[in-house]
């Protein structure tokens, strides 16, 4: 089942590892061009973008190995689960995020899939750049030592 948050956003899948592997930059919204059947898998809950990534082709951004299994109702009518999926964006927001993967290091990957109010299949993407492993162990660090002051001052 699909989660309601109290912005009206009906998540279905998160991809909890980008923020550990990769330093999130920006985040837009983008929509994404499903199938029937595809949608009905969404909305039963059923989807990983844990290896996903959005990659430019032929002036558009799709998204790439995003894993939303078949729909087992619609077995005949089915869809490919690791097709590439269209990412419906604006002119301006190819355009941007076109200048920003040319950079090296760049890349634009799937932070959540999840319903808006309207009932409208929506992708936040995040521009990112990738993490050595010495910064994740920083991260680690920190997220520790936040954690450490916080039972230091309930203690007192």
């Amino acid at each position: 089942m699909v989660a309601k948050r109290p912005d009206g956003r009906a998540m279905v899948a998160v991809n909890r590892k980008a923020r550990h592997d990769y330093f999130i930059d920006d985040t837009l919204e983008a929509g994404i061009a499903l199938t029937g059947s595809e949608v009905k898998s969404l909305r039963s809950g059923k989807a990983s973008i844990a290896e996903a990534f959005a990659n430019k082709d032929e002036g558009d951004f799709f998204l790439m190995n995003a894993h939303i299994p078949e729909y087992a109702p619609a077995a005949r009518f089915g869809h490919m689960p690791r097709r590439p999926r269209r990412l419906l964006l604006h002119k301006r927001q190819i355009e941007k995020l076109t200048g920003i993967v040319a950079s090296p290091g760049m890349t634009v990957i799937p932070l959540a899939i999840y319903f808006n109010d309207r009932g409208y299949a929506k992708v936040e993407l995040g521009v990112a750049r990738g993490k050595k492993d010495y910064d994740k162990r920083e991260t680690i660090k920190q997220r520790d030592w936040d954690r450490e002051k916080q039972r230091l001052l309930r203690k007192e």
